[in-house]
């Protein structure tokens, strides 16, 4: 059961219970009031039973220029209204793409910090096992170091 159609029904219900409450008290009403309302009633019905409701639309071909155009239903929509309506999907796909080549060029960085550190150091292998071997290596070299 879609949403609309819940709607519709609870409305109906709605509508349903109104009716039976004044239906109950219509007894006590004098006869102008209750033709009144009768009259009400039936152009309500009326109303309800002949408002066009299209949910489906057929698809309609027209000529404009020459060139043969397919049409459904919703005038106002053209192929660029379509295509415009994919440009924030396409935004973010090319975002989560660009991001994620960041991430890859800087992981891509650091490991190269490590092998170019560990290539041209004298430290024994252990010391590369280390986890705090990457901090070390990005803290700044200070000139007055103790030996």
């Amino acid at each position: 059961m879609t949403t609309s159609n819940a709607h519709l029904q609870k409305q109906d219900q709605f509508g349903f219970a109104i009716a039976a409450r004044l239906n109950a008290h219509s007894l006590e009403l004098p006869h102008d009031i209750t033709e009144r309302l009768r009259a009400a009633r039936a152009r309500s019905v009326a109303a309800r039973l002949t408002a066009p409701i299209t949910l489906i639309t057929q698809p309609k071909i027209s000529l404009q220029g020459g060139v043969g155009m397919l049409h459904f239903g919703d005038e106002g929509l053209n192929l660029w209204s379509r295509l415009a309506a994919f440009f924030p999907l396409f935004a973010l796909v090319a975002g989560l793409a660009l991001i994620q080549n960041i991430l890859d060029d800087s992981r891509a960085n650091e490991l190269a910090e490590v092998d170019s550190a560990m290539l041209s150091d004298d430290l024994p292998p252990t010391a590369y096992a280390d986890p705090g071997f990457l901090q070390f290596l990005k803290a700044p070299l200070s000139t007055d170091r103790q030996e």
